[in-house]
């Protein structure tokens, strides 16, 4: 399959007084991080990304600066990030047979767990990239604070970004949320409502979402430790 990354990269990012996939981290704007990341996979073809209509040429010009190999189109988000895929998916050349869809605000995705998980798609198929829970989750009915259950952690994932499907697929589970007035937090989940077989792929914790400058210290200290990795590997 030949693959489009669709990008995730609306909102106003009220907690960092910008739009958080442009506020630097390390270095370079967050959102950069993960265009690098898909400039190692050669087997991508596409990126399209959706944003705030403010910042179309910001994310055509890092596009260009990270990801020179990809041919990218940059959409207008919509009011949802639901809403924001689907303009991206409406702007996926035909030539892509596969998307995935990963959120700006994860600058630590790498390329191998992308590649991992394009390699189990297929028509009827999706995948996402996980991590076993560590934390046992106590289930609370809304509007109190008493535990009605426990559930059994073995069987819990975290759903990460990103999220992988036929191009066919993630578009037709589009189109029956948007049919049945459905808002989802994610695209597997769409998949998963209309019978689509969703695979989890197991991913390093490091690929956590930056939502908190709390979120963000933490990346800070990750990547600069990838690129001093990175750079002693040269030095060699």
């Amino acid at each position: 399959m030949r693959f489009c990354a669709i990008v995730a990269a609306g909102g106003s990012g009220e907690r960092f007084g910008q739009p958080k996939q442009l506020i630097d981290v390390t270095g370079r704007p967050m959102v950069a991080w993960s265009f690098a990341a898909f400039e190692e996979l050669a087997e991508l073809d596409h990126m399209v990304i959706a944003t705030e209509p403010a910042h179309l040429e910001r994310m055509e010009s890092l596009a260009r600066a990270f990801a020179s190999h990809l041919r990218t189109r940059v959409v207008a988000s919509g009011p949802t990030r639901q809403g924001s895929v689907r303009n991206a998916l409406a702007a996926v050349p035909d030539a892509c047979d596969g998307v995935f869809v990963h959120d700006g605000a994860r600058p630590l995705v790498r390329a191998r767990d992308i590649r991992a998980g394009m390699a189990v798609v297929g028509p009827g198929v999706g995948a996402v990239l996980a991590t076993p829970l560590a934390d046992t989750i106590k289930v609370v009915p809304r509007g109190t604070r008493t535990v009605s259950r426990t559930l059994d952690r073995d069987e819990l994932w975290a759903a990460q970004t990103p999220q992988f499907a036929s191009t066919a697929d993630l578009r037709a589970a589009h189109a029956a949320a948007e049919r049945d007035g459905i808002e989802a937090t994610d695209d597997v989940s769409l998949l998963e409502r209309i019978g689509i077989a969703v695979v989890v792929v197991p991913a390093t914790s490091e690929n956590f979402k930056v939502t908190t400058p709390e979120d963000r210290k933490r990346a800070e200290v990750l990547l600069s430790s990838r690129v001093r990795e990175g750079a002693a590997l040269e030095s060699r």
